[in-house]
């Protein structure tokens, strides 16, 4: 029989001294309340986490519900371009607050708060990660039904932080067509699972485009594998989006308010069901 550690994460002992597992969830700002906190999340970057994270908070708004999206990629921020953001995030002695869009989407973003967008940010790991948590904390989100935060691409410090410090109901992976799909997908799926986080749904970007002329769709990339990979996961939503200029437009000019399409109506139902 192994002696005790003196430290309950390892020992096996079942002596009186031992405690419940620690919880790293930080309250939000006391003047906010946030029902339901839903993380958009990819492997790898470049597939469209922030196109994603923008139109859903776009289709939940356009239901009548309060938004809000937390931007949780630090070092590459780019939902206040998508949203047209140019003010600065302001405060008070009591917190931060999150800068309003068109139509009434909060947003907090580490660019919100640099003196020109395009200063990089060159910090370390554990300072990003604390920044990440001092958006949940500091600012003042007010009542948010649905708060979507935009994660950096991989499994490091900032999703971990998020996974541990914000009481995440759900997730959505974001992934591209291509022969990586497989594995990034199952990187992020079984994070999901060790974090006991639930997989809400699937979302390939640039999957296919729609012919001018005849309206019929082709797939560059052949198409992936993603709705086998969801089966052998258990997934059931799956969304496809399709390469399509507009989105890239959109995001460019600031609009992605405007956007058109029932892409993501599915995962938008997904969400309402949690």
């Amino acid at each position: 029989m192994s002696e005790c550690t003196h430290d309950c994460s390892t020992c096996s002992q079942n002596c009186g001294d031992r405690t419940e597992p620690q919880s790293f969830l930080e309250k939000p700002h006391e003047l906010s309340n946030i029902k339901k906190v839903i993380a958009v999340v990819s492997g790898k970057g470049g597939v469209g986490k922030s196109l994603v994270t923008s139109m859903l908070s776009v289709l939940m708004k356009r239901r009548e519900h309060n938004v809000a999206v937390l931007d949780a990629d630090i070092t590459g921020p780019s939902i206040p371009k998508a949203f047209g953001l140019k003010e600065k995030a302001t405060g008070n002695e009591l917190g931060l607050f999150p800068v309003k869009t068109k139509t009434d989407i909060g947003v907090m973003s580490v660019n919100l708060l640099l003196e020109n967008e395009t200063d990089p940010v060159v910090w370390r790991g554990p300072v990003i990660a604390g920044t990440v948590k001092q958006f949940w904390t500091d600012v003042i989100w007010g009542d948010t039904d649905y708060m979507f935060v935009d994660m950096p691409p991989g499994t490091g410090d900032v999703p971990l932080t998020v996974f541990q410090s914000l009481p995440v109901d759900g997730i959505i992976i974001v992934t591209s067509p291509q022969e990586l799909v497989e594995m990034i997908v199952d990187k992020a799926v079984k994070m999901a699972n060790l974090m006991n986080i639930p997989i809400i749904g699937l979302v390939q970007n640039m999957s296919y485009f729609e012919c001018e002329n005849c309206g019929k769709k082709h797939y560059p990339f052949g198409g992936g594998n993603i709705k086998e990979v969801a089966t052998r996961h258990g997934i059931e939503n799956v969304s496809e989006l399709p390469i399509n200029p507009e989105f890239a437009k959109a995001c460019d000019n600031g609009v992605i308010e405007l956007f058109e399409g029932d892409y993501l109506d599915n995962m938008a139902d997904a969400i309402e069901k949690i």
